[in-house]
């Protein structure tokens, strides 16, 4: 993350935290890209279902409770549609998930936030549902592994990117109010780093054009960047530091996926878009 820190003995062991878990979890991700299918599918939905639970946990800090059922209901839901788009799924999710969530709210006899829980647990569907289905889809395009590939490794590079150009250099605030540790040096640290990761990775292994490169390492750097401080936004209203603990030096898997649920979006649309134009 492109942070301005003074380099001390606890930065330095969350550092090291950060990489024997990145030494660990890198080759599995690796593996799951690779075998995809049910695998893929598995991994996908349990991830949602964490990261859902996290952000209700951490929207219970503040005294707010969308339903667990709805919220990770509608996780579900986007993520078995991706996986089986011909059963036609989403829709009846879509019409049956948030309507059945508000008439709940009826049932708690017009108690204090009812309205607040119902937005909050569809918005927490779609932020985390919709989003993470696109890891499934994006899979299944033509070269889908490598495609997802790109979109992992090259978010990985961007937060590195940030994170030691902010350590080494960052000076400047970048949103205070939301993050205050990081800075702009830092945020031209993930572009500059994400978009070269794009643009070398997908001329090697997958043809693309260099100009389509920088576009798309632009915008995926751009989505890792606001991916993280969409998720800061949430903690930072609720008032924690963390969705979570569950990857050592990394927090919870919210934390973990926030930059991805923009970035895989983005590379899926933007390859899809390409195929249409065949470009």
């Amino acid at each position: 993350m492109p942070e301005k820190v003074t380099v001390s003995s606890g930065m330095s062991s969350n550092l090291v935290k950060r990489i024997l878990s990145a030494v660990v979890l890198i080759p599995l991700v690796g593996l799951v890209v690779y075998l995809g299918g049910w695998v893929l599918f598995a991994v996908i939905l349990l991830a949602g279902l964490l990261a859902g639970y996290e952000y209700l946990q951490m929207l219970r800090t503040r005294d707010l409770a969308p339903s667990y059922v709805f919220t990770l209901g509608l996780i579900a839901f986007f993520v078995i549609d991706a996986q089986w788009p011909q059963l036609g799924l989403l829709p009846f999710g879509l019409f049956c998930i948030p309507l059945l969530a508000l008439v709940a709210e009826i049932w708690h006899g017009n108690a204090p936030n009812s309205l607040v829980n119902w937005a909050l647990a569809v918005a927490g569907g779609i932020y985390i549902g919709f989003t993470l289905s696109h890891f499934i889809r994006l899979r299944a395009i033509n070269d889908g592994a490598l495609w997802l590939a790109l979109a992992l490794v090259s978010t990985w590079i961007a937060d590195s990117g940030a994170y030691f150009v902010g350590l080494r250099m960052g000076k400047t605030p970048f949103h205070p109010k939301i993050s205050p540790k990081k800075t702009r040096e830092g945020a031209v640290g993930e572009l500059v780093s994400g978009t070269l990761a794009v643009v070398l990775l997908g001329f090697f292994f997958l043809d693309l054009p260099i100009g389509w490169g920088v576009v798309l390492g632009v915008l995926v750097s751009l989505g890792a960047t606001y991916g993280d401080l969409a998720e800061s936004i949430i903690k930072r209203q609720v008032g924690v530091k963390d969705s979570g603990n569950i990857i050592p030096g990394h927090g919870g898997m919210l934390d973990r996926v926030d930059s991805l649920l923009f970035v895989v979006p983005i590379v899926y649309y933007v390859v899809t878009g390409l195929v249409n134009l065949r470009l």
